[in-house]
C-alpha cells in the first residue's frame, strides 16, 4: 500500500525528555508549520491519554492540535494513505504488551510502523518520554530513538535545584508503569535530585 509513494523521502524525527519539557510543545510546533506549508498531516496519539482532550493533542500550555486517538499503532498505517507527514504523541504508551513480551524483535508495534511509514515517504514526527518514573528508558523509545534520522531531546527545569531536569519523579506510591498524570503526580528532576531521592528510599 505504502511502496505507491516511495519517490518521496521520508525519515524518522524524534522528540523526546522528561515530563514537562515541552515535547509536545515541539510536536505541535512542527505539525502546525508542515501544515501552514499546505503539506497532509495526519496526527495520531494512544486512546487512554485523555487528561486534556479526548481528541486533540495538547501540550501543557494549552496549545492544542486536532488528531486521532487510536487503540493500536496499526491503526495509525491504516489512516496513514495519500499524507505526507505523520505525527505520534505520547509514543511510550503504544503497544506496552508488545514491548514487554517481544521487546527482543525489532519488528513490532510503533517501530515497525514509523519505519513503514518513513520507507514510504512519510515525514514522520514522534514525541516521546524517554524514561519512565524509574529512571529506566521506556518502552519503544530507545528503539525509535535508534532508527531516527534526527532526535531532540529537550529538558525540563528541576524543581528542586534548577537544573536542567531529565528524569519525570513520580508523587505517589502507586508502581503501575503507565499512569497518565500532571503536576499533581510527576515532577520533574535531575540527575543529582534523582540519585538522592532513590537512595534516601532505598
Amino acid at each position: 500500500m505504502f511502496l505507491e509513494n516511495a519517490s518521496r523521502k521520508g525519515y524518522i524525527e524524534v522528540i523526546c525528555g522528561s515530563m514537562f519539557s515541552g515535547k509536545t510543545e515541539e510536536l505541535i510546533r512542527r505539525l502546525k508549520r508542515a501544515k501552514f506549508a499546505n503539506q497532509r498531516v495526519e496526527i495520531f496519539k494512544p486512546k487512554i491519554d485523555v487528561r486534556y482532550s479526548d481528541e486533540d493533542v495538547v501540550s501543557h500550555d494549552s496549545n492544542a492540535i486536532r488528531s486521532t486517538p487510536v487503540d493500536s499503532s496499526g491503526n495509525i498505517l491504516l489512516m496513514s494513505a495519500d499524507v505526507d507527514v505523520v505525527g505520534i504523541d505520547e509514543a511510550q504508551f503504544f503497544d506496552q504488551n508488545l514491548v514487554e513480551v517481544c521487546r527482543q524483535f525489532f519488528d513490532r508495534g510503533i517501530i515497525d510502523v514509523c519505519r513503514q511509514l518513513a520507507d514510504s515517504g512519510i515525514r514522520v514526527i514522534v514525541a516521546g518520554l524517554d524514561m519512565d518514573y524509574r529512571g529506566v528508558p521506556f518502552g519503544p523509545m530507545p528503539a525509535l530513538m535508534a532508527t531516527a534520522e534526527y532526535v531532540t531531546k529537550v529538558h525540563a527545569i528541576c524543581v528542586r535545584c534548577g537544573n536542567l531536569a531529565h528524569h519525570s519523579h513520580r508523587l505517589t506510591a502507586d508502581s503501575k508503569l503507565v499512569m497518565l498524570g500532571e503536576k499533581d503526580t510527576y515532577e520533574p528532576i535531575c540527575r543529582h535530585c534523582f540519585r538522592e531521592l532513590y537512595n534516601k528510599e532505598k
